[in-house]
């Protein structure tokens, strides 16, 4: 098979299938490639041919990528697409290639940045706002140039035939002309003596052009030839020339960096397109409609998930898709197959991971290999020394402190940065940490061979090693942070870059923002119980309209008097709830400013969730499902607190409230709400923090003043183990010592015998801050527990036999919350269901919350 070069299109008609021309071989095809000098000697031009294996997807990426000359700073660009272009694989796909069948997939530059060069341009993030760092490098610009060739010559690109639009295709075929010039060393007339113009632009114009009469031809032909002749004076070179042509043709495609899906609303015979685009996110429209509804932007998804679709009762070939933003609007589609809806959710995540967190993944269906064990070595991605050092700073540059990272260069190298004390002072020094092909690594310049990187690691972190004339240690990780910035990330042009993480500055009352409540609009009813500070009763507000009155029941927290010197923190907390909406926290009405402070919440039937576990344990209503959607609401809220970078400080199941019960017959799912956190840590006595032990984050206990959103990860999963044990809390009811022995040697609750449930609760009470992961990790990791299985009983320590699943989880839970009874079932389902989508056509669903007190901080 003859080369395949950048003079001609990759993929155009052809006579025969790519996939004839070897047997029992999976073939990679590349648009273009780097020098001979730096290519595998066993790789033909053009194409990586494997025989008998198994290869991941992202297995193969790196491979094409070192033919190509990518480095691993622009890997995550490119995936593996089918031989028509009409399906991408997600990194984890496995190939399998035997005697069966002969693949062929091809290599491509999938997430595309508009206004990648010029004036404003997309750009990674750097340090210094003033040094922007280009998003291509010139081995990718090369290959991008050579398959958007690719793609417009072969009419891949949509071009109207318009006589404007014929005349930019000629100019482009003019760059493209004095390109090969410029690069074979000849004069524009050599060229155009063996290289028709006609080879340079889309075949639609190809076919058009030779329909028209002799001499209209031959006019086209000598007015490009001139063209040619008059630009082939610039003093330039090929590369400016390849920038050139991506920029005209970028200006030229309508929706440049955009793939669209077809789909259809679960359950109704609507076709929907689903668009994503790099610069705006995800949008949807119906049918052929040019009307577009915009859904979200990337860091704006809290959860994706795939699950089987079924028709009657039975599973089918179909897929839905279900993308959860922050403030849980969802958007929820079928796909046709299980391969269209991974491809559509490779693109999500891989966007997700540029533009908001580059050590994210969404969901295990499409989980990057390389990624997963950087998350298991708690290794950053390739990101530059000086983004390494600024991390080990911020972490407090401790001796010994060091940070693991991928190789900016080499894909079977990695780096490592240590802090060490020399004879000047503190400095950073690096070791390389090399790969073989049989997966073992080596210190270079030391002979002995490690397993892994955590034994090689652990083994240097106990004797000690030395680098750059400096004896070292490796005393502790600095892992990779939720969000945190490198040049992993990519600064859109024209999107605003999302916000820093400073902690909020301690407001004064006159700095505090909520509804003010007349005293006289309330009345207090029965007690419902006691808080630390505050007593708590059910209460009525009343409402004046223009028919008259009308009442509401709430719930009215009255500060107690004797702890006047909390009451600034229990406003501030009233303060924060106000501004914020979300349908799993509860509604602050307002705040009655008399006698008493006295916060006026909504009121949630059936109260605390720690009192209703210990009541209805053991009736067969609370069940191992029932308690993971408990868990993965009350993540979806934290969740929201933490991407506002707002610390609740208080989580436990005593905090969370049970709006609805939720029946499994009739398909109803609970439905909770989070209170507001109440007195902050920061400013309460030793004995109230040690009272709070498990739930206290240890940190905290040291040092109140050190609150910070890593506590409310160590809260939540002592708040998981407590839902999962019945609302029973043992360590709880210890001896305040016994409670600070705890704490002071490191002990962790028992775990479950879910060993899946066990790792994700020891994830979260890890004793390093830093090593919690973010509430988006756990919402995916809740995920995994809910559709790989349950044990039988769903207790704590108490569970036998394998963890399969006794019953699947309901559906996620996007409708309408409301007091309809069991009776009205079919009536709110009918609501939020499939029959007015089928008619309106509209994929989301969400909860509108009317912020009637708030109106001047926006909806």
């Amino acid at each position: 098979m003859a080369p395949l070069g950048e003079d001609t299109p990759l993929i155009g008609e052809r006579s025969c299938s790519l996939s004839s021309t070897e047997t029992s071989t999976l073939q990679v095809y590349l648009y273009h490639r780097a020098p001979a000098a730096h290519s595998p000697p066993s790789t033909a031009a053009g194409v990586l041919t494997f025989t008998f294996g198994e290869y991941t997807a992202e297995e193969l990426c790196v491979r094409a990528a070192k033919a190509c000359g990518v480095l691993p700073i622009c890997h995550s660009l490119f995936a593996l697409a089918t031989e028509d272009l009409s399906c991408w694989f997600p990194p984890n796909h496995l190939f399998t290639v035997d005697d069966s069948c002969s693949q062929v997939v091809v290599y491509r530059i999938r997430f595309l940045f508009p206004n990648w060069c010029g004036l404003g341009r997309s750009h990674r993030f750097q340090l210094l706002n003033d040094q922007a760092s280009p998003i291509l490098d010139y081995p990718v610009i090369d290959y991008l140039f050579a398959q958007s060739r690719s793609d417009f010559i072969g009419g891949r690109v949509a071009v109207a035939l318009s006589l404007p639009r014929q005349e930019e295709c000629l100019s482009l075929a003019v760059l493209d002309m004095l390109r090969i010039a410029k690069e074979k060393q000849q004069s524009p007339d050599e060229v155009s003596s063996h290289v028709s113009y006609k080879s340079c632009i889309p075949e639609p114009l190809r076919c058009q052009v030779q329909q028209h009469s002799f001499l209209t031809r031959k006019r086209i032909r000598r007015h490009f030839s001139k063209s040619l002749r008059k630009i082939g004076g610039c003093q330039t070179d090929g590369r400016y020339l390849k920038l050139k042509y991506l920029l005209d043709l970028e200006r030229l495609q309508r929706r440049w960096a955009e793939e669209s899906f077809c789909v259809r609303s679960p359950g109704s015979a609507a076709d929907i397109t689903i668009h994503v685009a790099s610069e705006s996110g995800v949008s949807w429209s119906c049918g052929g409609s040019e009307s577009r509804q915009h859904f979200c932007d990337f860091p704006d998804i809290a959860d994706i998930s795939i699950k089987q679709a079924s028709r009657e009762g039975s599973p089918v070939e179909n897929r839905i898709v279900t993308l959860t933003k922050t403030d849980n609007r969802v958007l929820e589609v079928e796909f046709p197959t299980l391969r269209e809806a991974c491809s559509f959710v490779a693109l999500i995540d891989g966007y997700y991971r540029l533009t908001a967190d580059a050590h994210h993944y969404f969901c295990k269906e499409v989980a990057p290999p390389r990624l997963l064990e950087d998350v298991e070595n708690q290794c950053h991605g390739p990101i530059s020394s000086e983004f390494a050092v600024n991390k080990l700073k911020v972490a407090g540059s401790h001796p010994g402190l060091y940070l693991l990272r991928r190789s900016p260069q080499d894909f079977d190298s990695y780096l490592l940065t240590v802090c060490a004390e020399t004879r000047s002072g503190q400095d950073y020094k690096r070791c390389l940490i090399r790969r073989d092909e049989d997966g073992n690594f080596w210190l270079s310049g030391v002979a002995r061979r490690f397993c892994s990187l955590r034994e090689l690691l652990g083994t240097y972190g106990r004797c000690g090693l030395q680098a750059e004339g400096a004896r070292m240690r490796l005393a502790a990780c600095c892992p990779p942070l939720p969000k945190e910035k490198s040049n992993l990330l990519i600064v859109r042009s024209g999107c605003p870059q999302p916000p820093g993480s400073p902690a909020a500055p301690r407001r004064s009352l006159n700095q505090m923002m909520f509804h003010k409540i007349d005293p006289q609009s309330h009345t207090g009813g029965e007690s419902l119980g006691q808080g630390s500070f505050t007593q708590i009763y059910k209460g009525v507000k009343r409402d004046q309209e223009e028919d008259g009155y009308y009442q509401t029941e709430v719930v009215l927290k009255v500060m107690d008097g004797s702890h006047r010197n909390c009451s600034e923190s229990f406003l501030e907390a009233a303060s924060i709830m106000s501004q914020l909406s979300h349908k799993h926290l509860v509604l602050l009405h307002g705040v009655s400013l008399g006698k008493d402070s006295i916060m006026v919440q909504e009121y949630v039937r059936y109260g605390p969730l720690d009192l209703y576990l210990k009541k209805n344990h053991g009736e067969g209503k609370v069940t191992t499902s029932w308690k993971l959607q408990v868990a993965k609401q009350l993540a979806y809220a934290l969740n929201y607190l933490e991407d506002k970078k707002i610390t609740h400080g208080n989580v436990s199941a005593k905090k969370v409230l049970l709006t609805r019960e939720g029946d499994a017959a009739s398909g109803s799912p609970p439905f909770i709400k989070l209170n507001d956190p109440g007195v902050s840590v920061t400013v309460l006595a030793k004995e109230m923090l040690v009272e709070r032990i498990p739930w206290v984050a240890p940190e905290c206990l040291s040092d109140p003043k050190s609150l910070a959103l890593p506590a409310d990860k160590w809260s939540f999963g002592a708040t998981l183990w407590e839902i999962f044990s019945g609302g029973n809390m043992p360590v709880s009811l210890l001896e305040p010592q016994k409670k600070l022995d705890f704490y002071q040697s490191s002990l962790q609750l028992p775990a479950p015998k879910w060993t899946e449930l066990a790792t994700l609760i020891a994830q979260c009470m890890d004793y390093q801050p830093r090593r919690r992961p973010c509430f988006r990790a756990l919402i995916r990791d809740l995920n995994s527990l809910i559709t790989s299985g349950e044990p039988r009983d769903g207790g704590v320590g108490t569970g036998s036999g394998p963890p399969w699943c006794s019953h699947r989880l309901l559906s996620p839970d996007y409708e309408l919350l409301s007091d309809l009874s069991p009776t009205d079932v079919t009536l709110r389902d009918s609501f939020w269901g499939y029959e007015p989508l089928a008619m309106c056509q509209d994929p989301t669903h969400f909860e509108e919350r009317h912020l009637k007190y708030i109106s001047l901080l926006g909806k």
